[in-house]
């Protein structure tokens, strides 16, 4: 039976001040963190990911104390922010118990939560054998860390040999500026780098340093396992790795700008359907950087703009088929979402000023230009209610005939402001309302089973009309854009069949505030 709300915040209390007072957690206000900038690539994707953001900020010294940070919370899913400073190892990371965890020993354990930010600040946080584990969780961050030499077999042994690892229906993960490193191969007890397998989605890795491996990384543990995809790889250097740079079974990938250094035997390697788009990326002092490997279930690519400096190729046969040298494309792959590459030329200059962790989260700005991570722009986290008697106008627009399918339905979305509730959206009462934490942000609503709808109507509360701006609505089970456009109202689209559909505020005048999002058959 679950604990009444009062005595589920005095258990978290209780295991925050346990260990504060055992040292290796220090408690800050609900404030700004070192988190800095926002995701991209497919990680802005179904719902987006925006990971502790609004929550409290706690800073960990031991992996025990992340634990407990972890189980501290009121629930699983309460937005929280770990700031991560020294090293966390086997002799400092121990399992804690709460409602709102699942941990182990010996591994950094992220299992059954979401709205979660890790970042290394400081003198900076490296996770020394052991490995990262996220599992059936969603609205991951982990930025600025160092992870290295975590061992599947010899001793210690962590997380099955990966630096970072997702695994049973993972959803939105940002990993940025991380290095991962090991110090050889399976021989030596090391796996990947960068797994993700049983369903995991919409994940980017980006300005990270991967090296020293066998193994890059995959996406898909065996030719069934085909359910995973919508992974993105940008301004990341991998460094001296055997293959997996990544092996890509069914799903799609996109992988640009990253610059590739001695990859051994075999590098971007799609296979059992999958679909790579691989442009404007540095290969460099390499073995087959793209094709299908090591099997006859094909996959495809779109190369397009990649520069190739010393790069050797091997010749077809049956379970071995290389992109080059010609690299010409064997499919086209559309990207949803916005992006800017730089020119392949300049990826080594970029990419060593940016990427890995104590570069200070550099980006860069899509033309070869370095500049400071961008900053997302806070709005009010307390707005002031308006009349409770709104009146009808361009923000209370007549629906489409037919039932609001909203009422009944389920719905989240991104940080919420101070009173506010995504509930409010599907509730028929245009006297409550959901506002972002800031001035811009997104909320969804979500059946158990698939559902047809041709329209939209998004209803402002009174004393906020026009407050919207430019809006996307999305398909979130496929991360396709079913229309675009600027103020509230009724947006029409072809009929879509579908479990979530996600409305996304990019442009506001202030605080906006939704009191209803209708849905409709049409």
């Amino acid at each position: 039976m679950r604990q009444p709300v009062t005595r589920r915040l005095q258990a978290a209390l209780a295991t925050l001040a346990l260990a504060a007072a055992a040292g290796g957690i220090v408690l800050t206000a609900p404030e700004a963190s070192a988190a800095a900038g926002s995701a991209t690539g497919y990680a802005t994707q179904n719902g987006g990911t925006t990971g502790g953001a609004g929550g409290q900020t706690v800073r960990a010294t031991t992996g025990t104390a992340i634990h407990a940070a972890l189980c501290g919370r009121a629930a699983a899913d309460t937005p929280i922010v770990i700031e991560v400073e020294g090293t966390i190892n086997h002799g400092n990371t121990s399992k804690v118990s709460g409602s709102s965890c699942n941990t182990a020993d010996g591994v950094i354990e992220l299992k059954q939560i979401s709205n979660l930010t890790i970042v290394g600040v400081g003198g900076g946080a490296v996770f020394d054998q052991i490995g990262i584990h996220i599992r059936e969780s969603s609205n991951i961050i982990i930025q600025n860390v160092t992870v290295k030499n975590v061992k599947k077999s010899g001793s210690p042994t962590s997380n099955g040999g990966d630096a970072i690892g997702m695994e049973s229906g993972v959803r939105n993960v940002w990993v940025d500026h991380t290095t991962l490193e090991a110090s050889g191969g399976e021989s030596e007890g090391y796996d990947g780098l960068f797994d993700m397998k049983a369903d995991t989605r919409y994940v980017t890795l980006s300005y990270s340093i991967l090296r020293n491996s066998g193994r890059g990384g995959l996406v898909g543990s065996s030719e069934s396992d085909v359910s995973n995809g919508f992974v993105t790889y940008h301004h990341n250097l991998y460094e001296n790795i055997d293959s997996r740079a990544p092996l890509l079974r069914g799903g799609v990938g996109h992988m640009f700008n990253n610059h590739y250094v001695r990859i051994n035997s075999s590098g971007i390697n799609s296979r059992a359907g999958a679909r790579a788009k691989v442009e404007n990326n540095y290969f460099e002092d390499s073995k087959d950087v793209l094709g299908t490997f090591y099997t006859d279930a094909a996959g495809y690519w779109q190369a397009d703009g990649n520069t190739l400096d010393n790069v050797t190729w091997s010749s077809p046969g049956e379970d071995n088929n290389p992109a080059g040298p010609a690299m010409e494309s064997t499919t086209t792959v559309s990207i949803p979402y916005a992006y800017s590459a730089d020119a392949a030329g300049c990826v080594p200059d970029v990419v060593s000023r940016t990427a890995g962790a104590g570069k200070g989260l550099k980006v860069s700005d899509g033309n070869c230009t370095v500049q400071p991570p961008t900053e997302p722009t806070p709005g009010p986290t307390d707005p002031t209610p308006g009349p409770t008697d709104p009146t009808p106008g361009p923000t209370d627009p007549t629906p489409p005939g037919g039932t609001n399918l909203s009422i009944g339905a389920g719905s989240d979305g991104s940080s919420k402001a101070s009173g506010t509730s995504f509930g409010h959206l599907r509730d028929g009462d245009l006297t409550t309302y959901w506002s972002p934490a800031g001035s811009t942000g997104h909320a969804s609503i979500k059946w158990d089973s698939a559902t047809a709808v041709s329209s939209v109507v998004i209803r402002e509360a009174a004393g906020s009309a026009g407050t919207i701006g430019a809006w996307r609505l999305r398909d979130a089970d496929a991360g396709t854009v079913l229309a675009s456009g600027d103020g509230a109202g009724t947006i029409s689209f072809p009929r879509t069949t579908l479990r979530k559909i996600t409305f996304e505020i990019v442009g506001s005048t202030g605080s906006p505030r939704i009191a209803e999002f209708e849905t409709y058959a049409g």
